[in-house]
């Protein structure tokens, strides 16, 4: 299938892959404490979803191959990233600001279960569009390791906090790449 998207739509695809990366970069300092937690840094955080919308529907849109499995991971993806931003937004721009009593609270409510249904999806989700984007010919490695890192992300809660810091990590890495193959045209993704 032909790219239906311009090479400057595709690039414009990449940046945004590339300032997802960035961010995730940035967030992964901030739970690491090597960045302060900042009016900045909590602003900043749910922006990492939102770039990477640009990147999931760039990857679509450069895929060789489109199909049913395909389109289904790109729904389910773009449902699930939004879910994450506005998981982001709680966590960084409300939770940031309460005490932990109140927070253990929303939590504990229908926030809580809003909260872990975007973790599962994420997972699921990105399995689907992994697995879609491996036959529509995105390069392998970075795949795999999105679809990876996408596990122990989505489990945060029950994974330790090294592991969560290394697949953030890989998260980034994967984006980045991800892009760079967006950057360079058909040619990088066979």
């Amino acid at each position: 299938m032909t790219e239906s998207l311009a090479p400057v739509q595709l690039r414009l695809a990449a940046v945004a892959g590339w300032l997802s990366a960035a961010i995730v970069l940035v967030n992964t300092a901030k739970r690491a404490e090597l960045l302060p937690a900042s009016a900045a840094t909590q602003l900043l955080a749910p922006l990492a979803q939102l770039f990477a919308i640009g990147l999931i529907l760039g990857l679509y849109a450069a895929s060789r191959r489109r199909g049913p499995l395909l389109t289904a991971g790109l729904v389910a993806n773009l449902a699930a990233v939004a879910g994450l931003t506005a998981a982001e937004v709680c966590i960084n721009l409300v939770f940031a600001y309460l005490e932990p009593a109140q927070v253990d609270h929303l939590r504990g409510g229908p926030l809580g279960a809003a909260l872990t249904a975007a973790s599962l999806l994420f997972i699921l989700a990105t399995a689907v569009y992994a697995a879609g984007l491996w036959r529509g010919g995105a390069p392998r490695i970075p795949l795999a390791l999105y679809a990876l890192a996408a596990v122990p992300i989505g489990l945060r809660a029950f994974v330790p906090e090294a592991a969560l810091q290394v697949s953030l990590l890989v998260l980034a890495v994967a984006l980045a790449w991800l892009a760079a193959s967006l950057w360079r045209g058909p040619a990088a993704r066979r």
